[in-house]
């Protein structure tokens, strides 16, 4: 399983779009003074006037920015949905809770070949595989070996060093700066669509194109202009991705009970 999809997935389209508007122009907000009767018709207006538009007088681009900024400024996220793995033709399923202290924890599975779980605290990784995830990550092994490995691993958590061999591919998604990382290249145009809500939060829509690539944003129009999701119908990398729990602890507790030291294996 790789990163670089999801890396490039995350913010290629977040930054991008928010270097280049287009589409409506800014509003007029200011208040008219044309006559005395106008103005005094204006100070008559009490809470029955309609709430102010989100974002108005922003373009596409202006709002994908102040997510961009948003997005990139806070120190934690949850991050879930699906991104394409290049060495299978299969998707990875991610349900990561990650900050910028390099720390994570959560679930990635491969379609329908098992799921590991996933927690990395200061230098050490922890793991857990079900049999399932074993055999498909060891299908060109000697069946005895991955009979074995299976017996001695499987739903068992283990342990290795965060700079070893072997847990590179995963703790490269638990690095939040590092995911949302290289997000100012591109250049890309976006447009505004409708309002939405994600999750319950509302939200506005946000349309992008950079060649063949197509993305539509979520952007949260109360609060912090946090992205919710990032839907990507890109030849290459299709999938949705969606982001919660901003500003969260992760839950990084070393897990109760037995824990297997892989790295003490011969």
């Amino acid at each position: 399983m790789r990163r670089t999809t999801l890396a490039a997935l995350c913010l290629a389209a977040v930054a991008t779009v928010g270097l280049t508007g287009c589409g409506e122009d800014k509003a007029n907000t200011g208040t008219s003074h044309d006559s005395a009767g106008q103005k005094t018709a204006e100070k008559g207006k009490s809470s029955q006037e309609p709430k102010e538009e989100p974002f108005a007088g922003l373009t596409g681009g202006e709002i994908a920015e102040k997510a961009f900024e948003a997005t990139t400024g806070a120190s934690s996220l949850r991050m879930t949905g699906e991104v394409p793995d290049d060495s299978t033709g299969g998707t990875i399923h991610v349900d990561l809770a990650l900050n910028k202290r390099g720390e994570c924890a959560g679930t990635m599975g491969l379609d329908g070949q098992g799921e590991a779980e996933l927690i990395k605290t200061g230098d050490t990784v922890y793991m857990k595989y079900d049999e399932k995830f074993l055999r498909a990550q060891s299908k060109d092994e000697p069946e005895g070996d991955v009979d074995a490995a299976v017996a001695l691993l499987a739903g068992k958590w283990m342990k290795t060093s965060a700079e070893g061999p072997d847990a590179g591919d995963l703790t490269g998604f638990c690095d939040l700066d590092e995911v949302l990382g290289g997000a100012k290249d591109g250049d890309a145009e976006a447009t505004r669509g409708k309002a939405t809500t994600i999750d319950g939060t509302p939200a506005i829509t946000l349309e992008a194109q950079d060649g063949d690539d197509r993305f539509t944003l979520y952007v949260a129009t109360e609060g912090e202009p946090y992205l919710l999701r990032l839907d990507s119908t890109s030849p290459t990398d299709p999938g949705s991705l969606s982001f919660s729990d901003y500003d969260e602890p992760v839950p990084v507790e070393k897990p109760a009970g037995e824990v297997l030291d892989i790295d003490s294996l011969s």
